[in-house]
């Protein structure tokens, strides 16, 4: 990620595939023009890197000239189009390809068209270097195109937000969910993870998404999603991760406004951490955290049979079941602490001592994020 100004963007082109395709436009330009000397024209600023780009690959004579337009305030594209810089050479009879950077709403291109129609050039094409076939509204020809994109706000190899990442060598796209915090809660049974879930979303806003919660759901209300899943628990089969991150993705599509999530119960295994990794991806996000409350054994052990005094549950009541269960948590959970401390993401808590304390020292971990 990188951050500009007051807003952040992540990855979308890299560099490797931006030389590829700027090569790409070079040899279909140069072998439609054959011995042709044209005139390339870059539209400032944000044309420059492909323009250097391009005409140190054209392997033929050429010349460079650039004009520059202003039809960016911020994010949007305006309809006030203005020639800041005009041309200063005479091209009646010449074959000019402006180089654009970007097209996107097609105003630059009606003033390109307007200007270069009252210069009396041969021939006039259009080469972008970027194209947003969603955003374009006008009718004019763009004859050579690099990469389609979709219609977002992109910065880098030229272009810029207020200013910022013109200098950038790849492409980053504007990130549709800013300032998100994401986190994996974690804990063996009787650490209280369920209790501190419920503190910790009120506290930063955060929406609480359990799975065993969201199951049970789905299956209550007889969802697609949930028949699906009893048909495989019916069978005593383990529902695939491929359903679960479906019921996840519907949990996170209720609330896209949300300023993050907290998961629990999921995930438990490498493939699920990449699937819910790939998630958040789409949502332009990403996992922050894997928090984990840390309790020993004998005292999770005596919370637990504790609580079956109350609760019954009758894997609260028998010491070897509450034993069996943490360490399958333990089994379970050690793959994903590893998976999590390789991205610097593993954060143990301490899951002993008053429910205030315990929520103090998970909230330093957050504030922290």
């Amino acid at each position: 990620m990188v951050k500009l100004h007051d807003l952040e963007f992540r990855p979308f082109i890299k560099a490797q595939e931006i030389d590829a395709v700027v090569q790409r436009m070079v040899d279909e330009i140069s072998r439609d023009l054959k011995d042709e000397i044209p005139v390339f024209v870059g539209i400032l600023n944000g044309s420059f890197m492909f323009v250097s780009d391009f005409v140190k690959k054209y392997p033929s004579a050429c010349e460079v000239t650039f004009i520059k337009l202003a039809s960016y305030e911020g994010l949007k594209s305006t309809e006030d189009i203005q020639r800041l810089i005009g041309l200063t050479q005479d091209l009646s009879g010449r074959t000019v390809v402006i180089l654009e950077d970007i097209i996107d709403s097609g105003n630059t291109l009606h003033e390109v068209h307007r200007i270069f129609n009252n210069e009396g050039v041969k021939r006039l094409i259009i080469a972008s270097l970027f194209y947003k076939p969603e955003a374009y509204k006008k009718d004019f020809k763009i004859h050579y195109k690099g990469i389609e994109i979709p219609k977002k706000f992109i910065v880098g190899y030229g272009l810029d937000y207020n200013g910022l990442g013109r200098d950038l060598p790849e492409i980053y796209q504007l990130k549709t969910t800013q300032h998100m915090t994401n986190i994996v809660l974690f804990g063996p049974p009787g650490a209280g993870k369920g209790t501190q879930a419920e503190f910790l979303k009120e506290k930063y806003n955060l929406v609480h998404i359990s799975t065993g919660d969201v199951f049970r759901y789905n299956i209550k209300n007889e969802t697609a999603l949930g028949m699906l899943a009893k048909s495989y628990m019916d069978k005593g089969e383990l529902v695939p991760d491929k359903v679960t991150i479906d019921m996840l993705n519907a949990e996170v599509e209720k609330n896209a406004d949300a300023k993050g999530f907290i998961f629990d119960g999921f995930p438990r295994t490498s493939a699920q951490a990449d699937a819910l990794a790939e998630l958040m991806d789409e949502k332009d996000s990403q996992i922050n955290a894997m928090i984990a409350l840390e309790v020993d054994d004998e005292i999770l052990v005596e919370r637990l049979l504790k609580r079956g005094e109350t609760s019954g549950r009758a894997d609260d009541a028998d010491e070897s079941i509450i034993r069996n269960r943490i360490k399958e948590y333990y089994s379970k959970t050690a793959i994903l602490k590893d998976y999590y401390t390789k991205e610097d993401k593993y954060f143990g808590v301490d899951g002993v001592g008053s429910i205030e304390e315990i929520t103090q020292r998970l909230s330093e971990v957050i504030d922290k994020l």
